[in-house]
């Protein structure tokens, strides 16, 4: 690959982050739409297929674009001068920046997809702990 085209490379893998990361944000307020999915008629039902579907996709979107925001700099370094001299690469730096926290609360609704029933078993009255047989 000559130097032009592996640069031109370069400058579209640094737009994937800002991608990645709107793509996963996007995906964190599908799964907090669909909260509503895990109650009907005051049953539990627990997380739907679309809430284990966005979490895991959000969180798989967030790290990735890290993944690549770590590739665009190692790639800027060792090719180009330093990070963060061309908008795109000061953009990439940005929306990694915001994944952070991005990343963080997609791995918490990951973790409540496998937590226990809130209300405790007993529907929504959440009394099956107070009133035991």
């Amino acid at each position: 690959m000559t130097g032009s085209a592996s640069a031109a490379a370069r400058r579209r893998r640094a737009l994937l982050v800002p991608l990645l990361t709107a793509v996963s944000a996007g995906l964190l307020v599908a799964h907090l739409g669909f909260s509503s999915d895990t109650y009907r008629n005051c049953r539990y039902l627990g997380p739907s297929t679309r809430m284990y579907v966005t979490s895991w996709a959000g969180l798989t979107c967030a790290l990735g674009s890290l993944l690549v925001y770590t590739a665009v700099r190692r790639a800027a370094h060792r090719y180009g001068g330093p990070a963060g001299t061309t908008w795109r690469e000061r953009l990439a730096a940005g929306s990694a920046l915001l994944c952070l926290p991005l990343a963080v609360t997609l791995l918490m609704t990951v973790y409540w997809l496998y937590a226990p029933d809130p209300a405790g078993g007993d529907d929504c009255s959440g009394l099956a702990r107070l009133v035991a047989p």
